[in-house]
């Protein structure tokens, strides 16, 4: 992940690469970027975002083997920062993937739009991989902050 020596706070996860638990991780994610007091929508964003990496590194990752599945999260200036890793079989051609409707699964009835959506909910996405190691993506997403003009008590949305 980015250097954020500075994060105001931060948490890693570790779990097996079981699809059951996809819900446990993009819910911990969820939980943690509470913090920010994001709104709902920010929040199934982020949710979105974190199930469809995870989805990725179970099924094409380590396809029928197990393995772990690490995430690490940071929190600063009103930004998350998501990093989701695997140490899996890695993608041969990230390019190719990272395109709408790819798949190399179609057999398994896969959309091939995970880094798609991932990229579409969150405001930057970053996809490292080398084949037999593993992939890491990464993702951020600002939070907006709402203030209250005291004088017209009306909300101002700040980005």
């Amino acid at each position: 992940m980015r250097d954020l020596k500075k994060a105001e706070n931060e948490m890693k996860l570790e779990f097996s690469s079981k699809s059951n638990n996809e819900a446990f991780a993009r819910i911990a994610v969820a939980a943690f970027a509470s913090q920010l007091d994001p709104t709902i929508e920010e929040l199934a964003d982020i949710k979105t975002a974190v199930s469809e990496a995870v989805t990725n590194s179970i099924i094409h990752g380590y396809e029928d083997k197990e393995g772990k599945v690490k995430i690490e999260c940071k929190l600063l200036e009103n930004t998350i920062y998501i990093e989701v890793s695997d140490m899996g079989k890695g993608i041969e051609n990230v390019e190719m993937a990272r395109k709408p409707l790819y798949t190399s699964k179609p057999n398994l009835e896969r959309s091939g739009m995970g880094f798609t959506i991932m990229e579409s909910f969150m405001d930057e996405m970053h996809v490292e991989s080398i084949m037999g190691l593993g992939t890491k993506v990464t993702m951020k997403k600002k939070i907006k902050v709402e203030e209250t003009n005291i004088e017209e008590n009306e909300p101002i949305v700040t980005a």
